[in-house]
């Protein structure tokens, strides 16, 4: 079986961060899509995009940074996007309820992206970075990791844009629980360190 690792992205080379963001529906995106205030593709360029995610993966310093890095025998494989909830804002700016959950609730963190890198995908990589992440949350003090996830309807598949959040499945397999259902597709789950 090939050995899975991860590390924090401040404690990844730049290029092992590029190597994964760099290909795919990421290329464009660079985990960009919940941190502009606005709407992503018409508000801010490409280049300031990938400029702000080589300043929040904070490669090569004490961190803080936005997300892990996933390796499959030790080549670079996989990312999942995780770090405190209001380092989110159109989570806020959202005018939707259950993207502002209990929001004087300290000490939440949020999963918002998971990318698996061509050449290793349908391995399983997602349910192990979602595991790396719930590790990652605990040990940086978090008191809740929350998902948005989407749960496919019986018999259908999703596209990739639909599966950067996580399936549900993912979650759960994580120890996460529903603890909202806003639309069809759409949860809400949470994993709790503390009892919050």
């Amino acid at each position: 079986m090939p050995e899975f690792t991860w590390r924090p992205a401040n404690e990844a080379a730049p290029e092992d961060v590029e190597a994964v963001l760099g290909t795919g529906g990421a290329r464009k995106c660079r985990c960009q899509a919940l941190k502009c205030a606005g709407w992503i593709w018409s508000d801010t360029t490409q280049e300031q995009r990938e400029a702000a995610l080589v300043e929040q993966t904070a490669c090569g310093t004490d961190g803080p940074t936005s997300g892990l890095v996933g390796y499959v025998d030790g080549e670079p494989a996989g990312w999942v996007a995780v770090e405190p909830r209001e380092n989110y804002p159109r989570v806020w700016s959202r005018k939707k309820d259950w993207m502002r959950r209990d929001p004087e609730l300290a000490g939440v963190w949020s999963v918002t992206c998971f990318v698996v890198r061509p050449g290793f995908r349908r391995q399983g990589l997602t349910y192990e970075l979602a595991a790396a992440a719930v590790t990652h949350a605990r040990q940086a003090g978090a008191h809740v990791l929350e998902g948005y996830p989407t749960e496919p309807a019986p018999g259908r598949t999703v596209i990739w844009d639909e599966a950067s959040v996580g399936l549900l499945q993912v979650f759960l397999d994580a120890g996460f629980e529903v603890v909202a259902s806003p639309t069809l597709r759409r949860r809400v789950v949470r994993h709790r360190f503390d009892g919050s």
